[in-house]
């Protein structure tokens, strides 16, 4: 059973800095894509960032281009959502995904193929 696992979420006041982990249980990392979504309260999940390892191409939501760095440390089978200069409409649950396989879109949630169980971050003002 793939399992992803996130941590690294918490409270922050604006301005702030927090780094996301996503961790695979019991096995590597695959090696075409992860992303990152969140989903705020009464809102729907949202694309934050993704990135096809091979090629090292990164995709980023224009709300965060600039502030929040997607990256992976092969050594400890980890992503990581570097998020900087926060925001309070930053406040969500973020969920790291991974597809093993091509997809055109990597801001579309429903390519994914597993998800971790979500991380709150809230941000106040």
């Amino acid at each position: 059973q793939v399992q992803l696992v996130e941590s690294g979420g918490g409270l922050v006041q604006a301005g702030g800095s927090l780094r996301l982990s996503c961790a695979a249980s019991g096995r590597t990392l695959g090696n075409y894509a992860m992303g990152w979504f969140r989903q705020g309260p009464g809102k729907e999940r949202e694309f934050v960032a993704a990135s096809r390892w091979s090629g090292g191409s990164t995709y980023y939501a224009d709300s965060v281009k600039g502030r929040f760095t997607i990256s992976r440390d092969n050594a400890k089978n980890t992503v990581y959502l570097q998020m900087n200069s926060l925001k309070p409409e930053d406040t969500a649950v973020y969920y790291c995904a991974e597809v093993n396989r091509f997809i055109r879109n990597l801001g579309n949630a429903g390519g994914y193929d597993y998800w971790g169980q979500g991380t709150q971050v809230t941000v106040s003002s």
